[in-house]
């Protein structure tokens, strides 16, 4: 299997100015016309306060996050997903994705940041938001696994209790076919987070029940989404039952999402399947793939927008760029392993 490299921030740093980081690049280029969007500045604040050794590139990639996703904070704790270019706020405060996201950016930098203002600052701004709840099991799945970083640090910490009670109800429960257990109709994005919100609520509550279904529906997304031995995820616009592999254009939040998941399950359960599991979603980056191709720019650090049947979309965005750093974390630490 090739070896991963580390994860770059070179080009989400050449993404950011002052404000934050632009969401759509023309190839490597920023395009600052499309703005910022809160949901990749969560996605930023996870994995720069999650790199275990961060240079001052990654510190101060943090800070702009962090400073980004308090002010998209409202007094009532919802959150604004856009901002134009022009540095103005678009569209309404609420609960959906990019609440929850920021609730589990807070949670991920209180649990993980090396810098005490930081910690104590991303505590405060998630018991802020934590006093919300959406209806849409995915913004209560991102805010789950918030919560859950939250109790590593503050075992007791009831506004987390109570969003972890809370967000179970509104995730759902394996579907007793098992042909299609997924709580849901048909499968559309991001979708292991799901069963990972399972994993850390589980474990947060000692609910072993959770962690096993969890782990049924997470073995049951993978297989689902292998086709001639490598991975082959879900495309952009979803998947129903009896869809057939393989399908485009994939998208790397896909595989991203996944290789979270399998990375806590390996933590919990100590099973090296879910390792192996890992190192397909990382080897799907690195080209073992329906197209065969590589999905980040080895002389920028970027991810690739897409698979297509042809190729790569070469545009490097936020978020693929983002999960591609994710996954990378996930492989360095495996080596360093």
């Amino acid at each position: 299997m090739t070896v991963a490299p580390r994860p770059s921030f070179a080009h989400i740093a050449s993404m950011t100015d002052e404000r934050g980081t632009f969401e759509h690049a023309d190839h490597t280029q920023p395009r600052r016309e499309h703005g910022y969007c809160t949901d990749d500045m969560a996605r930023l604040l996870v994995v720069a306060t999650r790199e275990p050794e961060p240079d001052a590139v990654v510190r101060s990639l943090a800070r702009t996050a962090f400073r980004f996703l308090s002010d998209a904070q409202g007094v009532d704790g919802k959150i604004c997903n856009r901002m134009t270019e022009r540095r103005r706020w678009r569209g309404r405060r609420g609960v959906e994705d990019c609440w929850g996201r920021s609730l589990w950016a807070f949670g991920t930098a209180a649990a993980c940041s090396n810098t005490d203002w930081l910690r104590q600052s991303a505590l405060t701004l998630f018991e802020h938001g934590a006093e919300q709840r959406s209806p849409w099991p995915r913004s209560m799945a991102f805010a789950a696994l918030g919560a859950a970083d939250v109790l590593t640090v503050a075992p007791s910490h009831h506004r987390a209790l109570a969003l972890l009670n809370d967000a179970t109800k509104v995730i759902g429960r394996a579907r007793v076919d098992a042909d299609w257990p997924w709580p849901e109709p048909r499968l559309t994005y991001a979708n292991a987070v799901l069963p990972d919100a399972m994993l850390a609520i589980g474990v947060a509550l000692h609910r072993d029940d959770l962690v096993e279904e969890g782990l049924r529906l997470l073995d049951w997304l993978i297989v689902g989404q292998t086709f001639a031995g490598h991975l082959s995820v879900v495309p952009v616009g979803g998947a129903l039952p009896g869809d057939d592999a393989p399908r485009f254009d994939q998208q790397p939040i896909e595989a991203s999402t996944l290789a979270d998941a399998c990375a806590r399950a390996a933590t919990i359960t100590g099973d090296s399947v879910w390792t192996e599991h890992l190192q397909s979603m990382i080897a799907w980056f690195l080209g073992d793939n329906d197209a065969a191709t590589l999905m980040l720019d080895t002389e920028t650090g970027g991810g690739y927008d897409g698979l297509r049947s042809d190729g790569a979309n070469l545009n490097e965005g936020c978020e693929s760029t983002l999960a591609l750093i994710s996954t990378l974390q996930h492989a360095h630490r495996l080596a360093a392993a």
